[in-house]
């Protein structure tokens, strides 16, 4: 089972979201819409990060995630 790291940046406003392992990064590409995208050397993405995400604060950071048969 892979190993998914999620972390909230209270101060910066960022929520971060890794797949892969984050020192295997070699760019990060941003799409226009407050989202980051790293990428490997491949040009896979192994993470992403949500620019301005600020959590409400009546209910914790929630975060589901779905496999998806490749």
């Amino acid at each position: 089972m892979a190993l998914v790291k999620v972390y909230y940046d209270q101060l910066g406003n960022t929520l971060t979201v890794w797949f892969g392992d984050p020192a295997d990064e070699f760019e990060a590409e941003e799409t226009g819409e407050e989202v980051v995208l790293m990428k490997d050397k491949m040009g896979s993405v192994i993470g992403f990060e949500k620019l301005n995400f600020v959590a409400s604060q009546d209910s914790p950071v929630r975060v589901a995630f779905e496999m998806m048969a490749t």
